[in-house]
């Protein structure tokens, strides 16, 4: 899968929300907020997946 800065992503085993901040080949930097904090972590591609809501959200 392809990743692009700013795209919300999630680890495939599950975990929050991030935000792709870079891209480097197949390692990809995500960061998101923590308690107020903001963590970063590289990831390898091949354990993220594009971020989706669970439920109906927005459907009235």
């Amino acid at each position: 899968m392809i990743f692009s800065v700013g795209d919300s992503v999630q680890k495939t085993s599950g975990g929050p929300r991030m935000t792709v901040a870079a891209v480097n080949g197949n390692d990809i930097t995500c960061s998101w907020n923590e308690l107020g904090s903001e963590k970063q972590e590289t990831i390898a591609a091949s354990h993220l997946a594009l971020y989706q809501e669970d439920g109906d959200f927005g459907v009235c």
